[in-house]
């Protein structure tokens, strides 16, 4: 990257990274984490989930595979920089329309390059997720990390409002394209209006990867703001409720804690997501935490007990259920992450309620799991509690 601007990331702990600016100009502030897959990084930088955040790629070439419109997962990019080890020098990809470096540019967005990433991931690793500045426009190191010191707890807030969408709507497509996502593995009822019961997603920042699987699985989706009242969604008389993933902390998401405890008291059919999985077991009666630095990335090991398989999952979560909380619950563990034991996912004893923390959808990531989206869709058509989280979940 010659003749480029330099740039600096600064941690709240005192540490300073040197390397080179790439995307816009500015300076930005956010937790810094980092994310293990070696692919998809459009579809991370346009995940809601990671507003507030800056990434650190730790494959060490990102930008090979340019950017194309089709794998965006929001219409903005929800992160606040993008660390990598070293931009690709050439696009080569037949769907690409535009660099990475330009995509930034014209998202605003702030990049650095030319340092090392592991380094910054071992320290991550070490001392936990920290609020950092990255800037190409302030070079001083003291001024940075006083910024960074400064800056947003993750901790506390509540990103949901800020992810989610103004007005309800509709939405219907399925997997349109060879290159969206898997076509065999769901139900595939699409279009068939006879067996397509109607539910809600709760849009806490939902990916469209998801709402692509709940149509392909057969649903008859509306997608409602985070805000909307328990009553609102009733008034729309679903058959189920989905709450997807989203950014920031669950314990200040009170007003969907409260949604969800009235139509879990109407004994609606309910599947969650990633926030969606938090937000659903406090209602429970759950406790959540902050992990040390969550997990991030496409290959990350979880048991499900049901089968007792091992599925490879995308994961993007920097808080978790304590599965000591729950342990007193109505409610079982049915998914655990084999790296560090946390909850992964839970079914109610007696209602018709499941959740993951991880992302089924992928996007990046395998497929292992899309198996979920039918348990759902088998779920609300019996309107009884899972015996068993698989595919053929309430046959």
């Amino acid at each position: 990257m010659k003749n480029q601007a330099i740039c600096k990331m600064a941690f709240e702990d005192g540490t300073v990274f040197t390397g080179t600016s790439f995307g816009a100009t500015g300076t930005t502030c956010g937790e810094a984490v980092f994310n293990t897959s070696m692919t998809g990084y459009q579809e991370i930088l346009t995940d809601p989930s990671y507003r507030n955040q800056m990434i650190t790629m730790t494959y060490p070439l990102i930008g090979n595979y340019g950017v194309c419109p089709e794998d965006e997962e929001s219409n903005e990019l929800a992160i606040s920089g993008l660390i990598i080890k070293e931009l690709s020098r050439i696009t080569s990809n037949f769907r690409a329309n535009e660099s990475l470096d330009t995509y930034l540019k014209s998202h605003n967005i702030v990049g650095l390059t030319d340092v090392d990433t592991r380094a910054i991931t071992r320290m991550l690793r070490i001392k936990g997720a920290m609020k950092a500045v990255i800037s190409n426009e302030l070079l001083d190191d003291v001024k940075l990390v006083a910024m960074a010191k400064l800056s947003q707890n993750m901790a506390g807030l509540d990103l949901a409002k800020a992810a989610t969408c103004t007005t309800p709507y509709q939405w219907s497509e399925g997997y349109t394209s060879l290159f969206s996502g898997p076509t065999t593995s769901l139900n595939n009822n699409k279009g068939n209006k006879a067996k397509n019961p109607k539910i809600v997603a709760i849009d806490c920042g939902i990916k469209r990867n998801i709402a692509r699987n709940l149509v392909q699985a057969g649903f008859d989706l509306t997608i409602v703001p985070v805000t909307t009242s328990a009553e609102e969604i009733l008034a729309l008389k679903p058959q189920g409720v989905f709450v997807s993933n989203g950014p920031g902390d669950p314990e200040p998401v009170t007003y969907v804690v409260e949604t969800l405890k009235l139509l879990i008291e109407k004994n609606m059919p309910i599947f969650g997501i990633c926030l969606g999985h938090q937000l659903l077991s406090i209602a429970l009666g759950a406790k959540t935490f902050k992990l040390k630095f969550g997990h991030r990335g496409g290959n990350q090991p979880v048991i499900n007990y049901d089968i007792d398989e091992v599925e490879i999952t995308s994961q993007n979560h920097g808080f978790g259920v304590d599965l000591d909380s729950i342990a007193n619950l109505d409610i079982r563990p049915t998914h655990v992450n084999l790296n560090d034991n946390t909850l992964e996912g839970f079914a109610h004893k007696s209602k018709p309620i499941f959740a993951v923390q991880y992302h089924p959808e992928a996007s990046p990531g395998p497929h292992d799991a899309t198996y979920l989206f039918d348990a759902f869709y088998n779920m609300v058509q019996t309107g009884l509690a899972p015996e068993k989280i698989t595919a053929n979940s309430g046959r």
